[in-house]
């Protein structure tokens, strides 16, 4: 079937967006260090402001579902993205400790509200395709976070302040959506339908979204934990400390670009169900053999397994026709962002009363359980 050009564009549009949410997020944490040093705080301060951006996230939660379904993916998006931009100028000259945990809150508020409604739109780009795409556009936001602290990292070498560095960031930003909004679709998957804009998740959304959580789960535990299981499990030397990361994050966007093309062959389903055993697989072999090659494989493994299940999960919610596209991804995205903010402090109590190694063999678990999960849920390709 070939693809019409205003669908092509469209679909180069939300790219442009998840491009820009990714290279605002990248930003603001390759400049971490810099804030935390500026308002003199410790390790334990900074983890408790830096809980405000999350939380600012699970407020927008419901509010983003009703504004997306309200109003159109297309307005909240350019709206959403000029405010996420904007704030960056602000995490970089806030002086005082309360003043960074307003800014972070509204940009996880902001960030969030971007997230519905760019996948709404990359939903409704899906079903003029006809096939899976979902997939490449989260493979286009890893990059974005690839190339975000690249940025980041020359700013810091040349000695940049981080408000200069975020003020040029907010210029390029803004001058993309201006460029790319135009193509955003004006009518969002079922919006001319009688979808509720509020309803309870039904059974159906609540599987995706525990696929979701468990999933998210995973990936969390690798954002934050990767670095420590490598230093006290696998013991590598200093200059090692981010190897498995590095490993996870290659093979996490290498893999949503081909994830679709992959759902294609073998369905979603059986994607989300490949996905799980990737991910139980990596792991384990993480926990049994804690040595630089098999770990550093095992990770690598995890990543291809992270990748696809939630851009596959998001294109399934947005279809579901029983409520508007925003609602669901709202309802879809609650119960697995649950996964990401609270799976790490879990793996943390548990590494205290065990092992390092015990949690992420329990992670490892949990990645059977997205395969499960898949097997009960409604994925139609």
């Amino acid at each position: 079937m070939a693809i019409q050009s205003p669908a092509r564009a469209a679909r180069i549009a939300v790219s442009a967006f998840f491009f820009l949410a990714g290279f605002c997020f990248a930003s603001w944490a390759s400049r971490i260090p810099d804030i935390q040093q500026k308002l003199n705080l410790n390790e334990a301060g900074l983890g408790m402001v830096l809980l405000s951006l999350p939380v600012g996230l699970m407020v927008s939660l419901p509010v983003s579902g009703f504004v997306v379904a309200r109003y159109g993916s297309r307005h909240t998006a350019i709206i959403a993205g000029l405010l996420y931009a904007i704030l960056l100028p602000f995490l970089g000259i806030v002086a005082l400790v309360w003043q960074l945990v307003i800014i972070l809150f509204l940009f996880g508020f902001a960030g969030n509200l971007l997230n519905i409604s760019m996948n709404t739109q990359g939903v409704s780009v899906e079903a003029l395709y006809g096939r899976s795409i979902m997939a490449s556009f989260h493979g286009v936001w890893s990059v974005a976070g690839f190339s975000g602290a690249a940025v980041g990292t020359l700013m810091l070498s040349s000695s940049i302040s981080p408000f200069l560095h975020f003020c040029i960031i907010t210029m390029l930003v803004c001058c993309l959506v201006m460029v790319a909004y135009k193509y955003l679709l004006a009518k969002d998957i079922h919006s001319d339908s009688k979808t509720p804009v509020f309803a309870k998740p039904d059974s159906a959304l609540l599987k995706l979204g525990l696929i979701a959580f468990c999933c998210m789960v995973c990936e969390g535990t690798m954002f934050d934990w990767s670095g420590i299981y490598f230093v006290k499990e696998v013991q590598v030397p200093k200059s090692l400390t981010t190897l498995g990361y590095v490993a996870f994050m290659t093979t996490m966007a290498c893999g949503r670009f081909a994830g679709d093309w992959m759902s294609v062959k073998i369905g979603k389903k059986n994607m989300i169900r490949m996905s799980g055993l990737l991910i139980a697989g990596g792991l384990m072999l993480a926990v049994v053999l804690p040595y630089i090659v098999p770990a550093t494989i095992g990770f690598l493994i995890t990543g291809l397994g992270v990748s696809s299940v939630v851009p596959l999960v998001y294109s399934t919610a947005g279809k579901s026709g029983k409520v508007a596209a925003g609602v669901a991804l709202a309802a879809v995205s609650t119960i697995g962002y649950l996964g990401f903010l609270f799976g790490p402090p879990a793996i943390g109590l548990i590494a205290e009363a065990f092992s390092l190694r015990w949690s992420f063999a329990l992670i490892a678990f949990l990645g059977l359980g997205v395969t499960l999960l898949a097997g009960f849920a409604k994925i139609k390709d």
